[in-house]
């Protein structure tokens, strides 16, 4: 299988990095073929300008107008070309990134902004009316995973704990990002107290990591809601038979997967 592997952080000296290299070098192993996007190393420049689209400076610009015109003639920069034929290649997309400030670092969050572009990433019509997301999008039948660190204890992204449980800080990446562009995206790695672990927490660490990615193709992906699956109405609301009293991000996943729908 193809597998990208996004990769952000600024010293591949770090816990991070090392993780990264053993991850590519077991997937190699098992016989998967990686790719890479280290976007520290590569300069990417997270910040949308109208050269992305060889827009006229002279010109307003609707971003989302002039990124699907780009797209349909040709004319996008080079560099958001080849991350989507990287991605067009992927049966698997891991996003490896420290939790900063409760999100990913800003340059993968400009590689989101700048290549899943109108037309690529949202904006995709069905044949048959409505706009494919969440579950129906273009990406649909990618895998996706998660793999982050955090400073704090993993406690404290406990259901209950004080910084909010970890599925619901992610939810944005994770049903925002990738979920909505069409990925199945399988339940986070985490690696807490980055910045205290010693050779046998990181040997353990590194364990764990392989574990998940022994079962990235075969994990079942988090059960989220499929947005022509019947449980939205007309406007997008949940219908009120589904997550009965309950409210917030979690009323978008379901208990369990359902056989045939993910």
């Amino acid at each position: 299988m193809n597998v990208l592997w996004v990769f952000a952080h600024p010293d591949d000296r770090s816990l991070n990095g090392s993780l990264r290299d053993a991850a590519m070098k077991a997937l190699a192993d098992a016989g998967h073929t990686v790719e890479q996007s280290d976007l520290y190393r590569m300069e990417w420049n997270p910040v949308v300008t109208g050269q992305d689209y060889a827009h006229d400076p002279a010109e307003r610009m609707q971003v989302a107008t002039a990124s699907s015109t780009a797209l349909r003639n040709g004319t996008l920069a080079t560099e958001i070309v080849a991350e989507q034929e990287k991605l067009r290649r992927a049966d698997a997309v891991v996003l490896q990134f420290p939790l900063w400030w409760f999100s990913m670092p800003a340059i993968m969050k400009g590689w989101v902004d700048r290549v899943f572009v109108e037309g690529f990433g949202y904006g995709i019509r069905r044949v048959s009316g409505g706009t494919r997301r969440y579950g129906d999008g273009l990406m649909a039948g990618t895998r996706a995973m998660i793999v982050t660190s955090m400073g704090g204890s993993e406690h404290t992204v406990s259901p209950r704990g004080i910084n909010g449980s970890l599925d619901e800080l992610l939810f944005p990446i994770q049903h925002g990002f990738l979920w909505y562009t069409g990925m199945s995206v399988l339940p986070p790695v985490l690696v807490p107290s980055a910045d205290r672990i010693g050779p046998d927490e990181y040997e353990q660490a590194e364990k764990a990591l392989h574990d998940r990615l022994d079962s990235l193709f075969t994990d079942d992906p988090i059960p989220f809601r499929h947005q022509h699956g019947g449980e939205y109405d007309e406007e997008f609301v949940l219908r009120p038979e589904y997550g009965a009293g309950d409210s917030g991000v979690r009323v978008h996943r379901r208990v369990a997967p359902v056989r045939g729908k993910l």
